[in-house]
């Protein structure tokens, strides 16, 4: 007689390779899981414990599909520096880092010294492989970062306060003495910007293709560069501003004011969307992080502030002066100031951020630029005295996505995305602060209040087609001609009743209210403020 085996679990037939890699997944999973699952057991009522059953069921299964594609498609993991004992990773020098890292990476770091045509700021396009560079002495400048190859230097020998890439590397704009100019990758001039005026800063929105420029008037200009439309013209009635940034999540452009105040516009509203007071001082940057929810804010008053734009709130504040701010893909936050640059770094993962690394530069540069450069661990700052790169382990986003944003795209590819970024161009219509609200299905409105002619005009349209109802003739003198005139009458006042009844209320709210005012008025001016507001 022979002994049954039982058959053993999937995981114990699983070879150890695949055991691993389970094992890996189910880690991924938790980052995806949407916390705790709701504790079925206590519910009663079994439609609802059902509903929550298949719901979590969902979410696992989403959270597990997620987890696979990050296993599989992502397999490259961005990595931080680490400090053992009681060191500390912003005491950890960039010649240190240099001589640890691989040969193609200890390449990145540099320094350009330009010190007759400065300060510098720059600009890099979605890949990441190209800058442009501006001098505000009238130095522009296209270098391929791949091979650190100059492809074109030019002077236009008058002020250049800002520069900007457009949809791809072939045009860029910059924001010159009198007019923003547009330029291809040649250095040719293609366009002048009349409209704009003397420009201080310059956005570019790439999935709306809208040039966005501040003048030193305070006017926000939004110019379609397809067209050549001028899309919006708004005065922000603040005065000159010098801080402009884009938010990356829902393209709504934020002005930081010298009175302490952020707006923020889309080209469709002469109204700001928000208006909050941020600082006590002028506002000297703004930064948002790239999921769009997180905005930093540095005022003249050495205060650092972190706001979650959800609610409008300030979630911490910091002691520090910044002259420019930037987050990288990853949410690393780049401060400039002096010649200073610190990194600072959410740790914990509850938006408390901390020192990371920290980069003095020579005495006497004064940093104006800080900007990260994407898909890689690169920061690169414009100074007084030209530009220098350091290097940041862990700011860059480690797996690029080729259909987004590829860094070793060729030509061919390049005209083929030019055509399906201008197929799939957004309307400036699209830009809100809650860009989810797209695609819903909007509300129906509320009942106005009919007028007194719209009531008395439906209350007569009434009556007159109750007065033209026959009645039915009746025997044993039922139907004589004064009993029909008595139904017609009695008929008449129900028709009028529920009119009459709407104006009586009316007319006693507003007795009420009169009478609530006399009282008030009756008081004497020292207790009025205690007096019952007034219904608005």
């Amino acid at each position: 007689m022979g002994v049954e085996q039982g058959l053993g679990t999937s995981e114990e037939l699983m070879p150890p390779v695949e055991k691993d890699i389970s094992a890996d997944v189910d880690l991924k999973v938790k980052k995806y899981l949407r916390g705790e699952g709701a504790n079925l057991e206590v519910l009663q009522d079994k439609k609802l414990k059902g509903q929550l059953a298949v719901r979590e069921q969902l979410y696992g299964k989403s959270a597990k599909a997620a987890a696979k594609a990050e296993k599989w498609l992502m397999p490259s993991e961005e990595g931080y520096l680490e400090a053992e004992g009681l060191e500390k990773t912003w005491r950890i020098k960039q010649e240190s880092i240099v001589r640890e890292v691989d040969l193609l990476s200890s390449r990145k770091p540099f320094d350009m010294v330009l010190p007759e045509l400065g300060p510098y700021t720059l600009d890099y396009t979605s890949s990441g492989r190209y800058m442009s560079v501006a001098g505000r002495k009238g130095h522009l400048a296209i270098i391929d970062m791949k091979n650190m190859g100059l492809i074109k230097e030019f002077q236009v020998r008058e002020t250049v306060r800002d520069i900007v890439f457009l949809h791809n590397e072939l045009f860029f704009a910059a924001a010159q003495k009198k007019y923003p100019y547009i330029y291809s990758r040649d250095g040719t001039e293609l366009h002048c910007l009349k409209e704009h005026g003397a420009v201080v800063k310059l956005q570019f929105l790439k999935n709306h293709f809208l040039l966005a420029s501040i003048n030193k008037f305070g006017q926000l200009h939004y110019q379609d560069v397809t067209m050549g439309e001028m899309v919006g013209n708004h005065r922000t009635g603040l005065g000159r501003c010098n801080v402009m940034e884009v938010n990356p999540f829902n393209s709504v452009v934020s002005l930081g004011h010298s009175c302490g105040k952020a707006t923020m516009w889309k080209p469709t509203s002469s109204a700001p969307l928000v208006k909050m007071l941020c600082h006590h001082g002028p506002i000297s940057a703004i930064a948002f992080h790239p999921g769009g929810h997180l905005m930093a804010t540095a005022g003249m008053e050495r205060k650092i502030k972190l706001w979650d734009l959800r609610k409008f709130e300030v979630l911490h504040t910091y002691s520090g002066h910044a002259k420019t701010l930037d987050f990288s893909q990853k949410g690393l936050l780049a401060i400039g100031n002096g010649s200073c640059v610190q990194i600072w770094k959410d740790s914990s993962g509850a938006q408390e951020y901390g020192r990371y690394m920290s980069h003095s530069m020579v005495k006497g540069y004064q940093v104006g630029t800080v900007l990260f450069r994407p898909y890689e661990d690169v920061v690169c700052i414009g100074h007084s005295m030209g530009i220098s790169s350091i290097l940041v382990p862990g700011s860059g986003e480690p797996n690029f996505d080729s259909w987004v944003a590829n860094p070793f795209e060729t030509s061919k590819q390049r005209r083929e995305k030019e055509v399906h970024s201008l197929l799939d161009k957004l309307p400036p219509e699209t830009i809100m602060l809650d860009p989810t609200r797209i695609g819903n299905v909007r509300q129906g409105r509320k009942k106005e209040k009919p007028t007194k002619q719209e009531t008395e005009a439906e209350m007569e349209a009434t009556i007159a087609a109750v007065k033209g109802k026959t009645f039915k003739k009746k025997t044993k003198g039922r139907s004589k001609p004064s009993k029909l005139v008595t139904k017609k009458q009695e008929v008449v006042a129900r028709a009028k009743r529920p009119f009459l009844e709407q104006q009586k209320r009316e007319e006693e709210q507003k007795q009420k209210k009169q009478r609530i005012s006399e009282e008030d008025n009756q008081l004497p001016k020292s207790l009025q403020r205690f007096a019952r507001k007034k219904a608005t």
